[in-house]
């Protein structure tokens, strides 16, 4: 990230571009209100930068790197025509490969593409793409300004803008026998999840003071483990009260109904006597619309709308720590393994493929069923060191 630095009392830029440092020289004195000024004219720079639209010489047009970036521009120029441009072959890769990708996979490569990887890249030959080109990229899309204040894209979003450069560049070199310089590239380290769940008082908070029209909602939520897109996309025919089960067969995922996350999470949820009244509480008002939870109009639930205008204010008015709604499913989890259920089931009701990644998410809490709160030990040492008191004393006694 470059920054504002001073050299004899005056101040100048320095920032990296095309993996070259570049130190621009001011005639501004030290103070807050040039370093603001210059602050501003650098971050503007690094955004260009980071979109491929940085015009050197419409910033520094009296430096000296204006004519050695030029002739760098006019070399790639000359190239253009050994390979095609990042822009047209991603367009061929995209439109071949799509047919196999789910919708919601097909928004998300479809998003990173427009939005990061082609401004920065899609004028240059994919086989002029560099290693660090991409190490590069990589960087500045950890100092992008956030919404929130801070700075920079989390490592899973980085990592999720990078797959389209990755996969393109992989065929791009399979089909013009050039080695891609993704290789040995590796993703970066993405943290755990967070799990933050409710307890059960907060559960029954919660529910006792949500709105009435949205209390089958989130009890659903709390005491099936169901995610997001499942939950919105819940129809009507896909509940069974004669059965009491829910069957889980489709997701809303980007405002389009999809098979679900994974094979596993196809699904039947068997229903609570709190989720079986919820959904016949919910049917007087929606039995007769396709969709389970719905708005007004009959259409699918959108989840900012539902948490700003009910998820949010309802923890406000209860001072209860903002997590997200999300968060309801990890609730269910810790749940359920806190009142003993099997882990096996557990497992399946969340969807979880493996029945180890229930347990490594949410062992620690459940630590009567799991153990691991060294509770077992204790007894152990209690019970043993309680019978050699025993005999000690039996043998004083003797």
């Amino acid at each position: 990230m470059g920054s504002i630095r001073e050299r004899r009392g005056l101040l100048f830029m320095d920032f990296r571009y095309r993996g070259v440092r570049c130190r621009e020289y001011t005639k501004l004195s030290d103070k807050p209100a040039n370093r603001k000024r210059l602050q501003a004219i650098l971050e503007r720079v690094e955004a260009e930068i980071l979109l491929g639209t940085f015009d050197y010489a419409a910033y520094f047009a009296n430096s000296d790197r204006v004519a050695q970036f030029r002739d760098h521009d006019e070399r790639r120029v000359q190239f253009q025509s050994d390979t095609p441009t990042f822009s047209d072959f991603s367009e061929l890769w995209f439109s071949e490969n799509e047919i196999g990708w789910k919708h919601s996979y097909r928004i998300t490569l479809r998003s990173s593409l427009d939005k990061h990887v082609l401004p920065a890249f899609g004028a240059q030959p994919v086989s002029h793409i560099t290693r660090a080109d991409i190490l590069a990229f990589r960087a500045n899309l950890a100092k992008i300004p956030r919404n929130d204040g801070s700075t920079g894209l989390s490592p899973a979003r980085i990592n999720t803008i990078l797959v389209p450069l990755r996969l393109a560049l992989s065929e791009a070199a399979d089909r013009f026998e050039f080695e891609s310089p993704y290789k040995n590239i590796k993703s970066l380290k993405v943290p755990k999840t967070k799990v933050d769940p409710f307890t059960l008082d907060e559960v029954l908070r919660i529910l006792t003071h949500v709105r009435d029209d949205f209390r089958p909602y989130l009890t659903t939520r709390f005491y099936t483990a169901m995610r997001t897109g499942e939950c919105h996309g819940l129809k009507w025919k896909y509940v069974d009260f004669d059965r009491r089960e829910i069957m889980v067969r489709e997701s809303l995922v980007a405002g389009e109904m999809t098979d679900t996350k994974t094979d596993s999470s196809t699904r039947d949820i068997p229903m609570s006597q709190p989720v079986f009244d919820a959904l016949k509480e919910q049917h007087k008002r929606t039995g007769d619309r396709e969709w389970v939870f719905c708005n007004g109009e009959g259409k699918q639930l959108q989840i900012n709308n539902v948490s700003n205008r009910v998820w949010k204010p309802l923890l406000r008015l209860l001072d209860l720590p903002y997590r997200r709604l999300y968060q309801t499913r990890h609730t269910a989890a810790t749940l359920w393994l806190a009142a003993g259920e099997n882990v096996l089931w557990v497992s399946e009701m969340m969807g979880h493929a493996d029945p180890h990644v229930t347990l490594q998410k949410y062992a620690k809490y459940a630590p009567d069923l799991t153990r691991r709160d060294g509770s077992a030990f204790e007894a152990l040492l209690a019970q043993k060191t309680g019978n050699q008191r025993q005999d000690d004393q039996q043998g004083e006694d003797s």
